[in-house]
């Protein structure tokens, strides 16, 4: 860019337009072109405790998957039988329902016109077909090798993770993948259990886990958020508690994972906004603000 004091013709005012003949080079510029750069328009100044309060749905996922794979570990060695599962899990789904209906306060229900004879069909109609299907689910990948099902079902659970809905505005999340790979996870793993009613029991409780339960947090979270950190707390003791039955060392790290991802990064997201530096200025591409939806007409 030519400084102020080298134009051609000091008599004229530069003007920043391109729709008019001035006697300057193109790559000219007068002093007042910086006196609009602007810096951190947008940036977020974020609280410390809020962000630890948000990282409790990462929390909660992690979670999620941690008490999936020691419930399987449970049915696979035979610690767990498949009907006190099915018991326990029938008994809280009940709980959550109730529990997300009085949050809700038929909100939900009058907006989707769904009713709780709908729901108890619905219920009733995944439940046995499930069940009707669940010898096929067992033999589904015989002629698979375990090592490639624990492959398989790792790679799905990582994947469930990474598209998961956290709240974020980005392209790569997907609720849909993200729950179908947790299922096909759970399909892989069930088919390696003893008998088809182990497979039946752990789909039914990957359902459970990985749709029913994310439902009934995000309405803690948005209406008793002292209740949603209670249920993370107690949650995220519960898968610990659970993987320190099967490996001391794994709960070891995956406890520091959780205080990482809580009070590590919280901390780091801070201190790195001080050095966030966006500029903004007459250099920026011009944005449309009015609405144009009426010439789309």
């Amino acid at each position: 860019m030519l400084p102020a004091q080298l134009g051609p013709n000091t008599r004229q005012r530069w003007q920043k337009v391109l729709y008019k003949r001035q006697p300057f080079p193109d790559n000219y510029v007068d002093q007042s072109f910086l006196e609009k750069l602007r810096k951190n328009i947008h940036a977020r100044k974020y609280q410390y405790r809020a962000v630890v309060f948000e990282s409790g749905v990462v929390i909660q996922q992690l979670c999620s998957v941690c008490v999936f794979v020691v419930i399987w570990r449970y049915m696979d060695v035979g610690l767990l039988a498949p009907q006190w599962l099915f018991g326990a899990g029938l008994v809280t789904s009940l709980i959550g329902y109730v529990l997300f209906d009085v949050l809700d306060s038929g909100m939900g229900r009058n907006q989707s016109g769904q009713t709780r004879w709908a729901d108890l069909k619905n219920t009733v109609v995944f439940v046995a077909f499930t069940y009707g299907f669940s010898p096929v689910l067992k033999t589904l990948t015989e002629s698979i090798s375990t090592d490639t099902i624990y492959a398989m079902s790792s790679l799905m659970l990582l994947g469930h993770l990474i598209f998961y809905d956290y709240g974020a505005n980005a392209a790569i999340v997907s609720s849909t993948l993200s729950l179908n790979m947790a299922i096909f996870a759970s399909v892989c793993l069930a088919s390696r259990l003893p008998r088809s009613l182990h497979a039946f029991v752990m789909v039914t409780f990957a359902i459970q886990i990985f749709a029913l339960w994310p439902m009934l947090q995000k309405k803690l979270k948005a209406r008793t958020p002292r209740c949603y950190v209670v249920a993370t707390l107690l949650f995220a003791l519960s898968a610990l508690v659970g993987l320190l039955t099967i490996s001391s060392v794994g709960m070891v790290l995956f406890a520091l994972l959780l205080l990482s991802i809580s009070c590590l990064c919280p901390y780091c997201l801070i201190k790195l906004q001080l050095f966030k530096d966006n500029i903004h200025g007459p250099w920026d591409e011009a944005e449309i603000k009015e609405d144009l939806s009426k010439f789309l007409m």
